[in-house]
């Protein structure tokens, strides 16, 4: 078990936002939720999440209903390593829907703001691969996309 655990802040919805995620990885779930007090002094938010634990992938976890004090941006982002196209519209459909935002160059922000990169495994054939102007057009035509287009990136690399 990895010894470093990322924690995400949320304003109120960790436990929705768990949700959603675990629902998005195979092999994820939601492992533990604390509650603040019945008698906590603000009676808005007593039963409420107040830190989610879950394990993405076999990555845990934990989203704290920390309130409106800070909000996240694009210096923190999640990386996801998808096999094909289908994997990548699939997560990249459901990030980016219900008030999320489609970055550049395979970013897309989920509804609660918070920053993912969906990378395929053709990166490192493509924007990565052996021959260097093959790398170059790829990380080109790379950087004209948001959603990362698996066919184009590899047209590109070999130069059609």
């Amino acid at each position: 078990m990895p010894r470093i655990t990322p924690v995400l802040w949320f304003d109120g919805e960790a436990e929705a936002a768990a949700t959603f995620y675990v629902s998005l990885f195979p092999v994820s779930h939601i492992s533990h939720v604390s509650r603040y007090p019945d008698d906590f002094p603000d009676p808005a938010m007593a039963g409420q999440a107040l830190v989610v634990e879950f394990d993405l992938d076999g990555q845990g976890f934990q989203g704290l209903n920390g309130g409106p004090g800070f909000v996240p941006n694009e210096a923190v982002s999640l990386s996801v390593p998808v096999d094909d196209q289908e994997e990548l519209d699939r997560i990249w459909d459901a990030l980016a829907s219900h008030g999320g935002q489609e970055g550049r160059c395979g970013w897309v922000r989920d509804r609660w703001g918070f920053w993912w990169q969906i990378v395929p495994s053709a990166m490192q054939r493509t924007v990565g691969g052996p021959d260097p102007a093959g790398a170059s057009r790829a990380m080109e035509a790379m950087m004209g996309m948001s959603r990362l287009v698996v066919a184009d990136l590899e047209a590109a690399y070999r130069g059609d």
